[in-house]
């Protein structure tokens, strides 16, 4: 209010002092209104502000977040409403939506209706080139760097990229790490790979620190949806310990304190699907022991 009556006040100036040439006018008034309220500056802010550099902020100030998964196959979103309304109600950080089995269809309803109803950021978390979509903020762009099956380490990257270039999709390059969580999950056996075994933490550790190495600018350590149990705390503390870059952990996480130890142990986002699918009201006990936390730290 108090800008626009700035505006009307300078234009009457202007066309007052004898300068009645209207459309230079309200351009000059324009301009004058954007360095006095410092807008070319809030642009630059907002436009650096992008999900990563929120995501390297908090974890250089020690801030953990919480991600709902959702998986867009129509058996399992029968919650979906729900999820929402509790993920608004109780400021969830972001959605990741992905899944091994997805089609594409399902996952643009998917994203329209989360995108409708919600403004939490969307993350895609993609078990293929069919799940990219430009109805999600971003996209984890990963490398399945503990497996050395090619096609996932560099093959789909490749049949990606041409379509992630003209897309207004931000762009997270992960380096996607499976961990055993004592069952075959479907990430495994899609994929044609082995997780890192739970007990050998050291092959975790090095094989995060070369894709940090790499250039990858985040890492998912994922045991894997339906796994028995989740990654170790002792695991996720070695390899917090050894790398920089933000650490992504999801996968067996099925009650608050869990999560909370995870958060401890040096996660700095972490990922829930199946609890929640079950029991949408999770949310409400996971999110606050996430602000919690939060409140401890600071």
């Amino acid at each position: 209010m108090v800008a626009l009556q700035i505006l009307v006040l300078f234009v009457r100036v202007r066309i007052l002092g004898g300068q009645h040439k209207s459309l230079s006018v309200f351009r000059e008034a324009f301009s004058f209104l954007l360095t006095a309220f410092n807008f070319p500056r809030i642009f630059e802010i907002k436009k650096m502000r992008s999900i990563y550099q929120e995501w390297v902020h908090a974890k250089n100030s020690g801030k953990k977040s919480l991600a709902v998964l959702v998986d867009p196959d129509e058996l399992r979103i029968r919650h979906l409403d729900r999820i929402i309304e509790m993920a608004r109600v109780h400021k969830v950080d972001y959605f990741f939506v992905g899944g091994s089995l997805v089609m594409h269809d399902r996952m643009d309803h998917c994203l329209r209706t989360l995108k409708s109803s919600t403004s939490i950021p969307i993350i895609l978390f993609p078990g293929s080139t069919y799940q990219i979509s430009e109805f999600a903020d971003a996209i984890l762009f990963m490398s399945l760097i503990s497996g050395r099956n090619p096609e996932l380490l560099i093959g789909q990257q490749v049949l990606a990229a041409p379509i992630l270039k003209n897309s207004p999709l931000e762009i997270i390059s992960t380096g996607y790490m499976l961990i055993d969580g004592g069952s075959l999950t479907s990430a495994s056996y899609i994929s044609h790979t082995l997780p890192i075994p739970s007990n050998k933490p050291d092959i975790a550790v090095c094989t995060a620190m070369a894709g940090e190495m790499l250039g990858l600018s985040t890492l998912y350590l994922d045991a894997g949806s339906g796994a028995r149990h989740a990654i170790s705390d002792q695991m996720i503390s070695a390899v917090s310990e050894n790398v920089n870059v933000p650490l992504i952990i999801g996968g067996g996480i099925r009650e608050a304190k869990a999560l909370q130890n995870k958060l401890m142990a040096g996660a700095d986002i972490v990922v829930v699907g199946n609890a929640i699918e079950s029991e949408p009201g999770l949310i409400a006990e996971m999110t606050a022991m996430v602000r919690e936390l939060n409140l401890s730290f600071s």
